[in-house]
Order: structure tokens, then sequence, then C-alpha cells
């Protein structure tokens, strides 16, 4: 099992610490609903160190990434980070990931961490072609996500670079808590802003203090991967491995968005084909129209019992208090406002189909 730099620190302020994707990683600290509160009202930090980092560069570093990720990666310029996938060669998802273009001839691709290993050799498989220059720099660098609707105004003593003029999906390098070459990131998982930091290991516990110095009057707290995954699923952000896998296509999770035809790309071919027939299933939000929580693998059914899909994800939402799930569907279970049932236990409970995200601000 593999610690984070900031393992210790965790363990410090009595976090629960539970196994995920290889990583010895703090689930909780004083209960989901309270952490999930935090971000959604003030500020949070979450050390997410175990996502994986490769460097790639050189003259045909954009032909490679052009070729493996399904966005059209041509339209960053140096400070733009896009979300894309790396579609697989039979129809599915290799991982979905961040691509930054750090300057020009150089991009970094932030990889879910389960997935690293997997990652890189199926980028390193097309290589061969282009040449490019690839680096694996996961093990040396650390991710803090500061995220929350506080955390422009929290973290702007922190630096010289004016945080609220970073838009979304925008970066810099700069100086963060008295280290030079940090890049901080107008991105996350939460829906809720904020920003990812980017640094090396032995730089992290003094951004870390820094940060919760800095946050103190704000009501910062340090927030759990249970956290994350609600605030997640009341975006309707896809997790890898629960929504989307190597069985799954992008058209069928709704990431049409990043699949752009424009180019040549990994099982493009069949992907358009796809595209032009629809796809045999769709991934759709429903929320529960009785108590009840619906869960990863519970059976979706139609009117009469029969199984007609199945649950991704799912909880009981902290900011709604209602029951939120996604999950594939046949497309004539699709439309907002169809409705299904959720088979929890013995009971199929009644679920309505709704357009995302969730938790609306």
């Amino acid at each position: 099992m593999k610690n984070t730099a900031l393992t210790t620190t965790h363990e410090s302020l009595g976090a629960k610490m539970v196994p995920f994707a290889g990583y010895n990683m703090p689930v909780s600290y004083e209960g989901v609903n309270a952490e999930h509160e935090t971000v959604r009202k003030s500020v949070g930090v979450f050390d997410v160190s175990h996502m994986g980092e490769f460097l790639i560069s050189g003259p045909t570093a954009l032909d490679l990434i052009q070729k493996v990720s399904s966005n059209d990666a041509t339209k960053l310029t140096i400070g733009r980070a896009q979300y894309s996938c790396l579609p697989n060669e039979t129809g599915g998802i290799v991982d979905d990931l961040i691509i930054y273009k750090i300057k020009e001839e150089q991009y970094l691709l932030v990889v879910n961490a389960s997935n690293i290993e997997k990652d890189w050799n199926h980028i390193s498989s097309y290589n061969d072609e282009f040449k490019a220059d690839m680096k694996n720099i996961s093990e040396g660098y650390s991710l803090l996500a500061i995220q929350g609707p506080k955390a422009v105004e929290a973290m702007q003593s922190l630096t010289s670079v004016n945080l609220a003029d970073i838009k979304f999906y925008h970066f810099e390098v700069a100086d963060f808590a008295g280290i030079d070459n940090v890049i901080i990131s107008a991105t996350g998982y939460t829906g809720s802003g904020g920003f990812e930091i980017y640094c090396k290991n032995d730089e992290v516990k003094q951004i870390w203090d820094k940060v919760f110095e800095a946050g103190a009057d704000f009501g910062i707290k340090p927030i759990g991967l249970a956290a994350r995954d609600t605030l997640r699923l009341e975006m309707g952000y896809c997790l890898y491995g629960n929504d989307i896998d190597d069985n799954t296509s992008p058209l069928e999770a709704g990431l049409g968005w990043v699949t752009k035809f424009n180019k040549d790309f990994v099982n493009s071919v069949a992907l358009e084909k796809e595209k032009q027939h629809g796809p045999k299933r769709k991934l759709v939000a429903f929320e529960l129209d009785e108590r009840g929580i619906p869960r990863h693998g519970y059976d979706i059914v139609d009117g009469n019992g029969k199984t007609i899909g199945v649950v991704t994800s799912g909880t009981m939402s902290p900011s709604m208090g209602t029951g939120i799930g996604l999950g594939y569907v046949p497309p004539i279970f699709s439309d907002v406002g169809s409705k299904i049932n959720i088979q929890i236990r013995k009971n199929a409970v009644p679920a309505t189909i709704v357009k995302l995200p969730f938790y609306k601000k």
C-alpha cells in the first residue's frame, strides 16, 4: 500500500484511512455529510495525490495526444486545460483525463490513480509511431484540490496572481504558499468552484499548512474521498470504474461533447458509426420518487418488473435529501421525465429521469 506525502498528516487529524487505488487514503474526517456541506458552502481541501501525471513533450507530442484522445487538443493554448477520454480499440474507454498545455510542445496528462499503468501502456503502444518524449512523473508529484465558493477569497493571500482572473479550465504556473512554479488550475470535480494545486512531494506539506492558515477565517476543513464522491455525483460527473469503463462508449456515457470527429483517433471510425446509428443504451440521471438509497449494481426495472439496466452510481444526496443516481438504460427510457424503477432489495422504488446536474447552485 502506497502513501501520499501527507498520509501522516491525515492520520494526525483523525482521518479514517482506507485502501484506494493502491494508496492509503483518507475517506472521511468528521463525516461525509458535514464535509460535503463544507465544500458546498465554504471551502475544503482534498489530498488527491494518488492521481497520475504524465508529461508528454517534443515536436510530435500533440500528434500523439490527438491520436489517443477523443477531444481536439489543437484547441488548447498555453494555460488552458481540457477534459477528454482515451478510447480503446473495441468501443470502450481506457480512462478519462485532463490535458494541460504547459508550453509549446509540452503537455501534462492527469489520469486516474487506478489506471496509471494501464494508461501509460496504452499511450506508449501508439508512441512507436510518433516517438514523443514521455515521462511518468506520478510518483514525484502531489495534488491538492481546494474546493468551494470561498476558495478564491481564502487563498488569494498565498499568491501574486489574481485568482479571480483564472477562468474555469484555465491555469497559471506561479508562486503559491511560498513555493515557485506551482500549477494553480481552476478545475475540480465538485461543481462548487475552486482550484487544484500541483506541486512536488517535498513542497506539499508547506503548502497544506499555509492553505489551512490562510483559510482559518473561512471555515476551511480537510475533506475525504467519500464527500468527493457525493459532490461529483450531485453534478453528474462520471467516475471511472463505475459509470465509464473499458466496455462503455463515450457516446453511451454522454461524452459526445468531448468526442470530436474532425480528426483520426483510436477507434474513431467505429465511434462515428455509433453516433450515426445512435447508441444502444444511454447513461441517465434519476431521482427516486420515494424514500430509498440507490446503490451501484442495483437493477433498473420497468413497470412490469423486467430488468432494463443497472445503477452505476447512487447515493442519498446530502444537498437535497433525496436518492439520486446514474445508470444505463435503453434509449426509449432515457428522456427527461421518463419513469423507471430501482430494485432496492425486494422493493421496486419508482424514479424519474432528470436533467443534470442534480445540484443547482
